[in-house]
């Protein structure tokens, strides 16, 4: 395995093509030799758009990029009043070296 670097910023954050709140993130991603790209970090956005989203499946990130991420909830429990969360992030992920932040 091999670290690529971080990918930050910002963007919006939509379940089932619905947009839900903007949001920021930072993720660390990795090249694996079986697996191409992989990813996983942090996002954050306000407690009670975070609350109605975790553990759901559909949830995506358009980056302001113009990047379409796909996000899956690594965390079992959100304690109340979260504004972040860990997630495991697939899709429009950069394979060019150079694209991620050192």
């Amino acid at each position: 395995m091999r670290y690529l670097g971080k990918l930050t910023g910002t963007g919006v954050v939509r379940r089932n093509g619905a947009e839900i709140a903007r949001a920021s993130y930072d993720f660390d991603g990795y090249h694996q030799n079986h697996f191409g790209v992989t990813c996983s970090g942090e996002i954050r956005l306000p407690p009670d758009a975070l609350g109605g989203i975790f553990g759901c499946r559909g949830v995506q990130l358009l980056t302001d990029e113009g990047r379409l991420l796909d996000l899956r909830f690594s965390g079992k429990d959100l304690p109340a009043g979260s504004e972040a969360a860990h997630v495991d992030v697939s899709g429009q992920l950069p394979t060019a070296a150079q694209t991620w932040q050192r």
